[in-house]
């Protein structure tokens, strides 16, 4: 797992702000980062939206998108992502959005996890991650940790998100 006070430490030298835009986590990553004492100076806000409609109040995903490819898609992780940085104080931003089960289809499999990562001036990066049918408190777990390196790796890579 990554440690979330370099993580912070990083943010806090480069003057960067974190808002997170999470589903499926729940809000594990914005807790995993304020567990931390003095985070305030870094993080800005969670938004945690499970239902679809909050996706849509609180962030301005399309309704269009998630009828067309619905709410485990890289195309509404991405919009999240966007959506957090522009209703947001942050410079850095991550979303989740995927199924931790139980359930699941044959074109969505339990465990399918969908990121994004927006960052002040750059294109915004999204990635589908297959954790697997692992159960609920596993994969979420899981994406959690995964979020973390997404901004530990951005923040490391001085100000880049992943594969730019």
């Amino acid at each position: 797992m990554v440690d979330v006070g370099a993580l912070l430490a990083l943010a806090r030298t480069a003057g960067l702000r974190i808002a997170t835009a999470e589903s499926c986590t729940g809000g594990m990553v914005a807790a995993a980062l304020t567990d931390v004492a003095g985070s305030s100076d870094v993080v800005d806000r969670g938004f945690v939206t499970y239902s679809n409609t909050a996706k849509q109040q609180m962030l301005g995903v399309s309704g269009d998108t998630l009828s067309r490819v619905g709410a485990v898609s890289e195309e509404v992780a991405r919009e999240m992502a966007d959506g957090a940085l522009d209703r947001s104080g942050a410079d850095l931003v991550v979303s989740i959005t995927g199924i931790a089960g139980p359930g699941g289809s044959e074109f969505k499999p339990e465990g399918r996890v969908c990121f994004g990562m927006a960052m002040t001036g750059h294109a915004t990066f999204t990635e589908t991650v297959e954790f697997g049918a692992r159960g609920r408190a596993q994969v979420r777990s899981a994406a959690r940790d995964h979020a973390l390196t997404l901004l530990m790796t951005a923040l490391s890579e001085r100000g880049q998100p992943p594969g730019t």
